[in-house]
């Protein structure tokens, strides 16, 4: 009896539609409590969210509302607070510290429509104060948005605000361009004044404190020549219109705004916030020398912490000097510094450390190291984009994060005296957990399943234990819930309660396996590693029907998508499709990913391999796998998919494989390592010769550390480094594929780019394989562009349709 897949167009596209149309949270903030003439006590959530537009062919962004009320013990009530509305144009938004104020950077099409301008603006609670015009002051280019290097940051004493911007280019001109005498004369002719201190009143207590200087013209006043077409790194994929960032300051009273100088040239600043007393500014500063490498996803950056004096002008770096580090956070008591550190080179994801600088002692201590081995029960070690924006509690001691465990993710209070962690989600539904914020002790967070995306919760104390009322929780689930976090020590008595019920999407039914190699596969330094799959299929038929099966080997995907402090824009990139960006060292949460669920309710079983180098298992697990792609990962994958053949009744006879970059990397490998297993193959970005794309891609490092070879910038392969390369690539197997294959291709792709995949598609239609190419333009390596994703959800369905004759 072979079960039915929907093989109609208009079928699938029904599938695609109802469930790329489920919205997606991105981030939530909370206003003041409120005491009512009852004595009663109440505060607002604003929350944020993304949702596809497929007939506008974008992501719209909407926000909803909810109050909470409180009587100091438990939550009485909480629910939304009036209808959803769209958000248009924003792309930055932050509260001050005492939320009476909010700073939007927001972009507004010029009246010609040629390009967009960019305003700051602060509002109050009843009207806009405060709105300039960031690009007709022309005192930098384009200000960032991104999660990376950008920032809204407001003075403590809420009288300025700091952002990161690129830095202005000087006009340039031709050798034979005709000019006037005159404008060649004094600064004061051509406009530009000499360079003067200007004051910058920042609410220091010290006299003179904040004086710097204004970036400007050339000394001369002259417009240089032959610089027209100077080359400007950037950072690489997503980041391509980043070259050289600068530190911003907007007065608010007077709407002046001053270029910071003083940061040393061969750093790139970002993640930048006040210094406790308002004197100084606290940045991470990432090493442009001797070249840009690629940022996104890559947290093994040389980069350090550090802080400008904006008294005496000068710059301290307070982190190590050979380490990478990001995503600081300043505590409630403005006495010290968390932030996360790796390792340079090497993986680009590993196992991170928690350390933290006290502003006072200037000593900087290890909160958490590195964890070896994943051992159940125990913390699993921190695997995450980043810290939550806001991830101190009310105390100063304790901080909430969330990191990977195994193929799952859970919420830690982590305190940061005695180094304890303490589980939040031990006893809560399996699934993704993540951390929004919290603030005055009052937690957000969001969950879903692969059967379930975002919704929302709250939480209250328990009857045998009630606590003071010294945080609430709300989080996202399937059906949303209540809880109270406890004071310290009992934190592990919080427990999630029922708020809303949200149905999940019917028809899909999951599990998590574990999985270990035969002893012959067995890593010969790291033994004992397993590794996970999780395993989705539909769930209304019956065992004797046998569905046909898509294995997913993953590629790049941080598991929890996280922004600054400030909330930026979504840009589409937090709607999890599938993770098809990067890897190797990613994994694959219990998290809802639409392709996987979509696939499922077509009438696939969708088979997610988390094989040993992915995330969560432990550092061992991460350094077990570099130069030993293209076997290690490989067989892994292919023992995953011989047991669930054998324990699962699915097809044999209808196997496909779908991967994007080293997901991608994977599928090849296997058609050709196991032409037998594979019928068909979808792959977007994929990496197929290592040795051709060492010299194109944003990431050269990833070639060489993954292939088992030394980085260092100044490296130049030798004959023996090439050869290596090309035999752990999928394209040494070439001629074994049999397998029609079905690639995508993102025109502005920088990490793995497009001509790896025309080889590919080259080389098979050479060999009389039936194959296709579908080339997206403007999108780049995660092809996720709201047409894109949509079109490529299509074609994958139409072509494993066909060439599994389901």
């Amino acid at each position: 009896c072979v079960p039915q897949v929907l093989s109609s167009v208009d079928e699938v596209v029904e599938v695609y539609r109802e469930l790329s149309q489920r919205p997606g949270l991105r981030t939530a903030c909370l206003g003041p409590d409120v005491t009512t003439q009852y004595g009663g006590k109440y505060c607002s959530l604003y929350t944020e969210w993304s949702q596809r537009d497929l007939a506008r062919a974008e992501n719209v962004k909407f926000c909803r509302q909810y109050l909470i009320f409180h009587d100091g013990a438990s939550v009485v009530y909480s629910g939304p607070a009036g209808t959803c509305s769209e958000i248009k144009d924003k792309l930055l938004s932050q509260e001050s510290p005492s939320k009476a104020l909010k700073a939007i950077l927001r972009k507004v099409p010029s009246r010609e429509k040629k390009e967009e301008k960019q305003f700051l603006e602060v509002w109050d609670q009843n009207c806009k104060v405060k709105s300039v015009d960031l690009t007709a002051l022309d005192k930098h280019g384009s200000v960032y948005d991104d999660d990376h290097f950008g920032c809204l940051a407001w003075t403590h004493s809420e009288t300025h605000l700091l952002y990161v911007a690129e830095k202005k280019r000087p006009k340039a001109e031709s050798f034979f361009q005709s000019k006037a005498p005159e404008l060649v004369s004094s600064n004061e002719d051509v406009g530009c004044p000499e360079k003067v201190d200007v004051p910058l009143k920042v609410g220091s207590p010290r006299p003179g404190a904040g004086r710097i200087r204004w970036g400007g013209c050339e000394a001369d006043g002259v417009v240089p020549q032959g610089e027209q077409f100077v080359y400007y790194e950037d950072w690489g994929e997503a980041l391509s219109k980043r070259s050289v960032p600068v530190l911003c300051v907007m007065d608010i009273e007077d709407s002046s705004i001053v270029v910071l100088e003083g940061i040393p040239e061969h750093l790139s600043p970002g993640q930048a916030f006040w210094s406790p007393d308002d004197t100084g500014v606290v940045f991470v500063g990432w090493w442009s020398e001797p070249f840009h490498l690629g940022l996104q996803h890559c947290t093994n950056r040389r980069s350090a912490l550090f802080y400008m004096d904006l008294t005496s002008g000068a710059c301290e770096q307070l982190s190590e000097n050979n380490t990478a580090v990001w995503s600081p956070r300043l505590s409630p008591d403005h006495c010290r510094i968390v932030y996360l550190e790796n390792d340079v080179f090497g993986p680009h994801q590993q196992c991170s450390r928690l350390c933290m600088y006290d502003w006072y002692t200037k000593q900087t201590s290890t909160v958490l190291a590195a964890v070896p081995r994943q051992t159940s029960g125990a913390f699993p070690g921190i695997y995450c984009s980043a810290l939550p924006g806001l991830c101190w509690a009310a105390d100063s001691r304790r901080l909430v994060l969330d990191t990977v465990q195994r193929s799952q993710q859970d919420v830690f209070v982590v305190d940061t005296v005695t180094s304890a962690t303490t589980s939040l989600t031990a006893d809560a539904p399996q699934g993704s957990w993540s951390v929004l914020t919290i603030d005055r002790d009052i937690l957000v967070a969001r969950f879903s399943t692969p059967s379930c995306p975002h919704t929302l919760v709250k939480c209250c104390p328990l009857p045998s234990a009630p606590q003071p009322l010294s945080g609430l929780a709300l989080t996202l689930l399937p059906i949303q819930k209540v809880a109270i976090l406890p004071s310290a020590g009992l934190e592990a008595q919080l427990q999630w309660i029922c708020l809303q019920d949200t149905s999940p999407v019917p028809g899909i039914s999951w599990g998590i396996h574990t999985l270990k190699p035969p002893p012959e596969q067995e890593h010969p330094q790291y033994g004992g590693l397993d590794f996970d799959a999780i395993l989705l299929r539909p769930s209304k038929d019956t065992t004797s029907q046998k569905h046909p099966l898509v294995v997913m080997p993953h590629g790049k995907n941080l598991p929890s998508p996280r922004v600054p402090c400030c909330t930026p824009s979504l840009a589409g990139q937090y709607h999890t499709l599938f993770p098809f960006t990067g890897g190797p060292h990613s994994v694959f949460t219990a998290g809802w990913m639409l392709y996987p669920a979509a696939l499922c309710r077509v009438g696939f079983a969708v088979l997610l391999v988390n094989y040993r180098g992915s995330l969560g298992f432990g550092q061992d697990s991460v350094a077990s796998l570099p130069g030993n792609v293209g076997t290690q990962d490989v067989r892994d994958v292919q023992l995953c998919v011989e047991w669930v053949l054998q324990e699962e009744s699915l097809d044999t006879r209808r196997v496909a494989l779908v991967g994007g970059s080293h997901g991608g990397f994977l599928a090849c490998h296997l058609l050709g390592q196991f032409p037998d297993t594979y019928h068909a193959c979808v792959v977007r970005n994929p990496v197929v010769n290592i040795a051709s794309m060492v010299a194109t891609t944003d990431i050269p490092d990833w070639c060489l550390t993954e292939t088992g070879l030394p980085y260092t910038p100044h490296t130049l392969l030798d004959p023996a480094q090439w050869t290596e390369m090309l035999h752990k690539s999928p394209i040494h197997y070439i001629d074994q594929v049999r397998a029609p294959v079905l690639l995508m291709l993102g025109e502005d792709d920088r990490r793995v780019p497009p001509q790896q995949g025309l080889e590919y598609y080259r080389a098979l239609k050479a060999r009389g394989v039936p194959t296709r190419l579908l080339l997206y333009p403007g999108n780049g390596h995660a092809l996720a562009g709201v047409e894109a994703e949509a079109d490529g959800f299509m074609n994958m369905v139409l072509w494993l349709v066909k060439h599994l004759r389901c």
